[in-house]
């Protein structure tokens, strides 16, 4: 089969990124032989190796879009200042994606940047918004994101700039995902935080 043939017939799968079984159901190749096309595909700069097993098939693609199969079975979407600076919340345009999931936490370096994954508890989970095939958080479960997954994993991150609250942002909603903390001392800590937050802004 020929590279561009292949090619064509990965792309018709209509996805972003592929897995080398995917590929090879697709091509009905066994997965040696679709590792070795795809890493033709990535030589001939048609396609970018993301992780072992994972290929992006456009080299054009929106970072943001990649996420969800950097996580895979895990959910995830895209938040803290990657979504921050999206709704202009914040100024500085961020070094790294950041993604929220179930995942464990991790850094995936690839050549089309580098995503920070961080890991937080299936009942503070949600707050996003489907666009396209990726997922992102509202600017308010942005917000409590930055702030409680700094704050919980004592991370240098903890640190907020100052932020700006974009129309339409729902006081009640961020305050919701706070009761939804477990730990009662951790709770009114960030309640705390944000409402300073809240306050400069």
């Amino acid at each position: 089969m020929r590279t561009t043939d292949a090619y064509s017939r990965l792309l018709g799968l209509g996805i972003p990124a592929v897995t080398t079984r995917e590929a090879a159901a697709r091509l009905g190749i066994p997965l040696y032989a679709a590792t070795k096309l795809l890493r033709g595909l990535v030589a001939d700069r048609l396609a970018v190796k993301l992780r072992r097993g994972l290929w992006a098939l456009d080299l054009a693609v929106e970072p943001y879009v990649l996420s969800p199969y950097l996580t895979v079975p895990y959910p995830s979407y895209v938040s803290l200042w990657t979504a921050l600076y999206h709704y202009g919340m914040i100024e500085q345009i961020p070094r790294e994606i950041y993604l929220v999931s179930l995942d464990r936490s991790k850094r995936i370096q690839t050549p089309l940047g580098t995503y920070v994954i961080l890991h937080i508890a299936p009942e503070l989970f949600g707050g996003f918004e489907t666009h396209g095939r990726g997922k992102r958080a509202t600017p308010e479960k942005a917000l409590f994101d930055t702030a409680y997954l700094g704050y919980a994993g004592g991370r240098k991150s903890s640190a907020l700039p100052e932020i700006e609250l974009p129309k339409g942002f729902r006081r009640q909603v961020l305050r919701r995902w706070v009761l939804k903390i477990r730990s009662k001392r951790l709770r009114t800590l960030l309640r705390q935080r944000l409402d300073r937050v809240l306050h400069a802004a």
